[in-house]
């Protein structure tokens, strides 16, 4: 792999799960790449199809009866086809995940270090005094306290925060090329959120990783992801920089993420704006473009057109799926970033131009 290609591609991908109300449409046809050393932010709210397609990535949905289609190219490989064996050595040694709810995802009954020592033991051959002394090093890495004596306590002993780390401690066991951190700070307070993406960034810098953060809070992913994707619906529907999503974001739905952030610059008593409506069914989606029943903007033919994901017009690194006119879009979020209204907004452009 040179080192201009990416690390990871995911191509057209597409995840279905069969149910007796009909098929669930998780994924539906999402392109996206992340390259060695970098992070990408998928964003989105609950439901939205990001973290099927993470656990696709790691093969995660073979065994509940997905019906998947498209590529997902890791150094070249296209993991949808690898064999369960060949991918098994992949999970937990080159790609690694960090799951949402910590709590769960450590076994009760067993003693931190005995998780993190059968970590190391699945992937290298080594004794087991080795592993523990790994599982000791990795607990003082992601910074736990006394990690001779934490090793061998049991995941009630540790406080949310801390059982974060050992999860991120468990995933890099083996250093991996690739994180995947699924709301790695959900359920935490503000200053515990700081400190878990603060050591993700300090460990990619040292072991030169790709990351990949999945979030419904653009705010957790503001500092750390060079790479935004935002999910909708199972599509991603805007794609771009970091810094361009914040400073000039073109899909109404990335707008309404922004606008329910807190802003310093804003006024204290200042209403945050929440999205109308409730994320549509992946089993029925609407027609046309998926957002348009809770898009404040969307125009009647927007209902019987599908939009594709296009590069914005002197951005060809940015990408988006709207049918609203490019020039529209810049002038309503000019007002919007002012703290107007949708309406306010609409008011202020006029009405769309038709021709005659």
């Amino acid at each position: 792999m040179s080192a201009t290609e990416p690390l990871l591609r995911v191509e057209e991908l597409r995840v279905e799960f069969p149910t007796e109300d009909g098929v669930v449409h998780a994924v539906d046809g999402i392109t996206y790449q992340v390259h060695a050393g970098r992070t990408l932010g998928i964003v989105g709210e609950s439901g939205s199809g990001k973290t099927v397609s993470s656990l696709t990535t790691l093969g995660l949905t073979r065994r509940q009866g997905a019906r998947i289609s498209g590529r997902i190219l890791f150094e070249g490989q296209d993991l949808v086809i690898l064999p369960e064996e060949r991918l098994r050595a992949i999970r937990g040694n080159d790609i690694a995940m960090v799951f949402q709810d910590p709590l769960s995802s450590l076994h009760p009954l067993y003693k931190v270090g005995k998780q993190l020592i059968e970590a190391v033991q699945a992937h290298r051959d080594v004794s087991k005094a080795t592993a523990r002394n790994r599982a000791i090093e990795l607990l003082g890495l992601v910074g736990i306290p006394d990690p001779s004596r934490r090793v061998d306590q049991y995941p009630h002993e540790f406080s949310g925060g801390m059982r974060q780390r050992v999860m991120i401690a468990m995933a890099l066991a083996n250093e991996p090329k690739l994180l995947i951190a699924d709301e790695p700070t959900t359920a935490l307070d503000v200053t515990v959120q700081a400190a878990i993406l603060g050591l993700m960034e300090r460990l990619q810098r040292e072991l030169g990783m790709a990351i990949v953060i999945i979030t419904h809070d653009l705010g957790v992913v503001a500092e750390m992801a060079d790479d935004i994707a935002v999910m909708y619906a199972g599509r991603i529907v805007e794609t771009a920089s970091a810094a361009r999503v914040f400073a000039n974001p073109e899909h109404p739905y990335t707008w309404g993420l922004l606008r329910s952030i807190p802003r310093l610059d804003r006024p204290r008593d200042e209403d945050l704006v929440p999205i109308p409506g409730t994320p549509p069914s992946l089993i029925n989606p609407p027609s046309g473009c998926h957002f348009h029943p809770r898009c404040p903007y969307a125009e009647p033919e927007h209902s019987r057109i599908d939009p594709a994901l296009e590069p914005v017009p002197d951005e060809s690194s940015h990408h988006v799926a709207c049918l609203l006119e490019p020039a529209r879009r810049r002038e309503l979020w000019a007002q919007l970033r002012e703290g107007g209204t949708p309406e306010q907004a609409l008011a202020a452009v006029g009405p769309l131009e038709t021709s005659s």
